[in-house]
């Protein structure tokens, strides 16, 4: 929490101890999900962690943070001071009714089961989660060649930025030179008299700067020339900037590290357009995969190549370590973008309120994730999922995140 939100003071406890709670249940999910793979612990005590992990998890995403988050809204509203439990209570409740209504358009679970049932619960948060993983990786899968591949860095010269750098110096000089101006002005009407037989108020102050006196500067026209002067002097520092920026990408580029991050980007390009395709042939074709990915490589390895191994075993190993990579990409890639939005959009009086919302959008990531991995894993490895995560349509997510996907990714 300190190492995520370390500029800006987070000063209630609680919100502290929603976010700590929130990442550390995330993070036990995959944990448990280890823990399938490599058969650590008994069947009916994973079971058990399971289930009290996604309760959980669930009481906190759908009912202490969002009340939280109305509860902080409320007490910045200065008119709602005094009531501010009872309208964070209407705003919790405003947020049961949309999220309730959210599962009617989508067949996301059987209608047998209770009101307030686990598959209830996690079959909505799975609809958010799933569709802001799907952005996510929409965006991601698209944006990350052009940010790692040197092929799509523009060329910049060291002429072009003492170009920019000549342009800019020249409109501070202009800038300075014009104030300079407008001081000698001020301090000329101040030597003649003039400030002390100026009307005082707000329309005295309108008319010393509409106002010109003979002999003396147009202040008005000056001051808007360097009102004009500022705002193309801070696009130049930005153009500079960029420049800069650029410039050491190219020269990062040529570095060991930067070739690796360059083949990252081809990787990620040739990624994209498979992703793509499969994900057009899974709407088109209405197709779910019924064999999780390592299994199937596997099985063409052994019947197309000949080559004799114990498939189970491979299975296993490879899954974990695949499964592994995924959870700590995930984690890694979410705690970076999180901490990106925090810092561009938190203030002194919104940081709790983007905390918890953050915590909430943390939270149903990770929920959705466990629903997607589900299927990178092997059939005997998802039974306890599938046990605790009850009846839900499976298939429909995986379904959803393809057409949120495809959509994002060719948006972009």
């Amino acid at each position: 929490m300190r190492k995520l939100f370390k500029d800006y003071e987070v000063r209630q406890y609680v919100v502290q101890v929603i976010f700590s709670v929130t990442f550390a249940f995330s993070c036990t999910m995959f944990e448990l999900i280890i823990f399938e793979i490599l058969g650590v612990l008994n069947s009916s005590s994973r079971y058990f962690h399971w289930k009290l992990n996604l309760c959980v998890i669930l009481l906190i995403l759908v009912f202490m943070v969002p009340f939280y988050i109305g509860y902080f809204v409320v007490s910045n509203i200065r008119l709602l001071h005094r009531q501010k439990l009872l309208f964070a209570c209407v705003v919790w409740l405003t947020f049961m009714y949309f999220f309730w209504k959210l599962g009617d358009p989508f067949p996301i679970l059987s209608p047998k089961h209770g009101i307030l049932s686990i598959e209830q619960l996690i079959s909505r948060v799975g609809v958010i989660g799933v569709t802001l993983m799907a952005l996510l990786s929409g965006f991601g899968a698209v944006n990350c060649p052009y940010t790692y591949m040197s092929y799509f860095l523009r060329n910049v010269t060291d002429a072009d930025i003492l170009a920019l750098e000549r342009r800019l110096l020249q409109t501070m000089d202009m800038i300075v030179s014009k104030k300079k101006r407008i001081a000698v002005a001020h301090r000329t009407m101040f030597q003649r008299g003039e400030v002390h037989n100026r009307p005082t108020g707000f329309w005295g102050m309108i008319k010393s700067v509409t106002t010109s006196v003979p002999g003396s500067e147009n202040l008005s026209l000056i001051q808007q020339e360097v009102d004009a002067l500022e705002e193309l002097s801070r696009q130049l520092f930005l153009e500079t900037a960029d420049l800069h920026a650029t410039k050491e990408r190219i020269e990062y580029s040529k570095t060991f590290q930067g070739k690796y991050f360059n083949f990252l980007g081809y990787f990620f390009s040739i990624y994209c357009v498979w992703k793509i395709f499969m994900a057009t042939i899974n709407i088109v074709f209405d197709r779910v995969g019924k064999t999780d990915p390592v299994t199937r490589g596997i099985e063409i390895t052994v019947n197309y190549l000949g080559i004799q191994f114990d498939v189970k075993f491979w299975s296993q190993h490879i899954s974990f370590i695949l499964v592994g990579i995924i959870i700590v990409t995930s984690i890694r890639g979410l705690l970076i973008t999180l901490t990106k939005f925090f810092y561009a959009i938190s203030s002194s009086k919104s940081s709790n309120v983007i905390v918890l919302l953050l915590a909430q959008i943390m939270g149903m990531y990770f929920v959705s994730s466990v629903l997607l991995i589900r299927m990178s894993m092997p059939p005997e490895y998802r039974t306890i999922i599938t046990e605790v995560l009850g009846e839900l349509q499976f298939n429909f997510y995986h379904r959803w995140f393809d057409v949120i996907f495809l959509e994002k990714g060719t948006t972009v």
